[in-house]
């Protein structure tokens, strides 16, 4: 055979093994390519391991992170391992394939994860985007983070966790749609389990602890504990009155708490702000003295008074016949509450947390003559008769005044009675039949 028929034959076996070699290569393969050229599109022109085809690299398919210019990651004669994605042509021997390196990087990435995932570990990666409905983070591929498995709690501006590298656990994992589903909640969650039980074993009842309120309520606030959060009901954030814990409170705040009792069955502790706080009635006899005038606010009225708050968290009684010379039917017709007045102390009683005011006490009195015309009115007097009865009367009058500090308790100090009343109608009575 001549030297020419031999190089022919030479040349229709290369072209008969590149065309078995075209029908080899297959979507999906991985393949080694050597990088034969770099064009003016920014794409990568490379040989297919020893197959004589060739394949191309967009500039996109580099890598799973951005880059600019291809020139910067890649030059001639690199050598790449690549997974083949699609055939480009339908002509065996002109055909070339569509490869990538990025493609090749997320299917190692995903073989990791899974791996992960069927082991039960976690995945500590960067939060990358804030998304409606969630985050976006990036473990090499695209994860995804729903809102409400953000925290354990409602997040409103979910911002405040972009760039935050945090501990995820895998929910759900599907490579062949690119979908990972991630919770940080499932780790916030675990981690105060294991925080609650411990406080739970160590907090005991009066413990005084620091803590933030992490939410309000109308009822309340939960005060976290480092993991576990205790409640201080409305009427123990203060001395005084507290009609929302919103008015004294926001979430955030640091406080001071003192333990009430802990439930661990229940995972309930009870918490006091106010039994913190200096107590409100210590040193109240110097702060109100027996007959100094002090000024406060109409806290609440009954059928036998209205108390006066006149510090925080102290109030005092103005007996229904201390609040004025003339004759009222309830103090409601001459108060409301939340008016600022002033009060003349007439007794203090620090350990039983009594303080009895006065509002007439600080009015000047009616002139006397004044009364009799105004009894003189209504009847005849005998002068010796009403005399003696208008000495008798006003001698009730001051007994009733100063019997004021006598007044039965309530829970806030004073209670229901009004037995000043019933001893002046009582004297009246026994006057008129005298009379008679």
């Amino acid at each position: 055979m001549s030297e020419n028929g031999t190089s022919q034959n030479n040349d229709n076996n290369d072209l008969l093994n590149a065309l078995n070699n075209v029908d080899n290569v297959k979507v999906g393969d991985v393949v080694k390519g050597e990088i034969l050229a770099i064009d003016d599109d920014q794409q990568a022109i490379v040989g297919i391991g020893e197959t004589g085809i060739e394949g191309v690299v967009p500039r996109k398919e580099l890598s799973t992170k951005p880059v600019d210019d291809i020139k910067s990651v890649i030059k001639v004669g690199d050598v790449l391992d690549l997974v083949v994605i699609s055939r480009i042509g339908n002509d065996k021997e002109g055909g070339s394939y569509l490869l990538s390196q990025c493609r090749l990087e997320a299917r190692k990435v995903w073989d990791d994860i899974q791996k992960e995932y069927e082991a039960g570990h976690t995945l500590t990666v960067p939060v990358t985007q804030v998304v409606k409905g969630g985050l976006v983070v990036d473990a090499g591929v695209r994860g995804f983070v729903p809102a409400s498995m953000v925290s354990d709690h409602f997040v409103e501006d979910l911002s405040q966790f972009k760039g935050q590298t945090l501990e995820f656990k895998i929910v759900e994992i599907e490579p062949s749609e690119n979908r990972l589903i991630l919770s940080h909640r499932a780790i916030v969650e675990k981690q105060r389990a294991a925080q609650r039980e411990k406080i739970m074993a160590e907090l005991q009842a009066g413990d005084t602890v620091e803590g933030k309120v992490a939410r309000l309520t109308n009822f309340g606030a939960f005060v976290d504990l480092g993991g576990v959060d205790g409640l201080v009901h409305v009427s123990e954030i203060a001395y005084e009155r507290v009609e929302k814990p919103s008015d004294v409170l926001k979430v955030g705040q640091e406080v001071k708490v003192k333990v009430l009792s802990v439930d661990p069955d229940r995972n309930r502790i009870s918490l006091s702000i106010k039994q913190t706080l200096p107590e409100p009635w210590e040193g109240i006899e110097d702060k109100a003295p027996q007959g100094s005038v002090l000024e406060g606010k109409v806290k609440r009225l009954t059928s036998f008074g209205a108390f006066v708050e006149v510090f925080p968290g102290v109030e005092g009684l103005v007996h229904i016949s201390q609040i004025s010379h003339q004759h009222i039917a309830t103090p409601a017709d001459v108060l409301q509450v939340g008016q600022e007045i002033k009060v003349k102390v007439l007794d203090v009683r620090p350990n039983d947390h009594r303080l009895a005011l006065s509002i007439k006490a600080l009015e000047e009195k009616p002139q006397s003559g004044d009364e009799g015309r105004d009894n003189g009115n209504n009847r005849p007097r005998n002068n010796n008769r009403g005399n003696g009865g208008s000495r008798s009367r006003r001698n009730n009058r001051n007994s009733a005044e100063t019997s004021t500090a006598n007044a039965p308790e309530e829970s806030t100090g004073f209670s229901l009675g009004d037995l000043i009343g019933d001893s002046l109608k009582k004297d009246i009575e026994n006057q008129e039949n005298n009379k008679d």
